[in-house]
């Protein structure tokens, strides 16, 4: 059986490993810097976007239409990253249907960006029409126990939005997410719309840190985290995703593993225009009688289940291929 000790020694090595990490982003930091008129500028930038986010909705939608017009047929936003991480994702599928779902992920993308600035704005009263959640009662039943939680979503329909989940649950929600460098305003936008409603974002390399201190002080959390970010190439754990190898961070496994802690998996569901469904379900509710590896291969094939029965979703935009497999580290099946 793990003792306390035990924990504060698993906690203590991932706190060094993150302090390590510090220390070499603030390094890096020069890279990142915003002189005088490039700060200007995206405090201006941000500042419009506040102001876009106290619009009605029905005209949030009608900048949507004008700029899925502008980001499909005249810039062609990423269009061949788009079309080539479908056509590897559905090679059975033919070009006319591999344009068509690109030209429905254009739509969504366009709601995507819109939503997610009006929910700087987004009150409860909006958010309580407009997103509906299943399995919070679940998560409620371990906070009434004491226990920490770790939640899996993905990056699928709109998951920003769901920073509103937190109205509903008696844990503090720790929302990991990679910090913005080289914008500082924009980041303290997205910041403020996502922790308004309780929840508090932790960078990615100082999860460990916020999870200690918070049992320290006798807090429930719940790690939550869309686990299909692109780590670094350096990530030991790679496997097949959506037919292409692809890295995964291993971190929320190790957690896990090491704690005990169940997970939960995240899904969003599209009802309708700006409307959602959000169900929690369990993934993996005794995560150290799991063998290794097989946590995040269930995580990485759910994620690829639901991508398949809903493609237009999906986050295609992104460079999520970008790496190259070491050949020192092996491909997981």
């Amino acid at each position: 059986m793990e003792t306390q000790t035990t924990r504060k020694c698993t906690f203590a090595k991932l706190i060094y490993k993150e302090a390590m990490i510090d220390k070499e982003l603030s390094k890096k930091e020069k890279k990142y810097y915003e002189n005088f008129w490039k700060r200007a500028l995206n405090k201006i930038l941000a500042g419009v976007l506040i102001g876009i986010s106290h619009l009605p909705f029905w005209v949030i939608y009608g900048i949507s239409d004008f700029f899925y017009v502008v980001v499909r047929f005249v810039i062609k936003y990423r269009k061949k990253v788009i079309i080539e991480n479908l056509t590897y994702a559905f090679p059975e599928k033919t070009s006319e249907e591999i344009n068509k779902i690109a030209g429905k992920f254009y739509r969504h993308f366009c709601d995507l960006s819109l939503e997610t600035i009006k929910l700087y704005s987004l009150n409860e009263k909006q958010a309580n029409k407009r997103i509906r959640y299943k399995g919070t009662d679940l998560l409620n039943s371990h906070f009434e126990k004491g226990e920490n939680v770790i939640v899996l979503a993905m990056h699928h329909n709109n998951w920003e939005w769901c920073s509103t989940i937190q109205l509903y649950l008696g844990h503090i929600i720790l929302m990991i997410y990679n910090p913005m460098r080289g914008n500082q305003a924009f980041e303290k936008f997205l910041l403020k719309s996502r922790e308004q409603w309780g929840g508090i974002c932790t960078p990615v390399h100082k999860s460990a840190r916020a999870i200690f201190d918070f049992n320290r002080r006798g807090k429930p959390t719940i790690l939550w985290l869309a686990a299909d970010q692109t780590p670094k190439a350096t990530s030991q754990f790679w496997t097949m995703f959506l037919n292409r190898e692809a890295p995964f961070f291993s971190g929320p496994e190790k957690i896990a593993k090491k704690t005990g802690q169940p997970i939960y998996f995240h899904r969003t569901t599209k009802v309708g225009r700006g409307k959602y469904e959000v169900e929690v379900t369990p993934l993996f509710l005794n995560p150290k009688e799991e063998k290794e590896k097989d946590i995040l291969l269930g995580y990485v094939r759910k994620v690829e289940e639901i991508i398949k029965e809903e493609p237009e979703f999906y986050l295609w935009s992104h460079r999520r291929w970008k790496h190259k497999r070491p050949e020192n580290i092996p491909l997981t099946t």
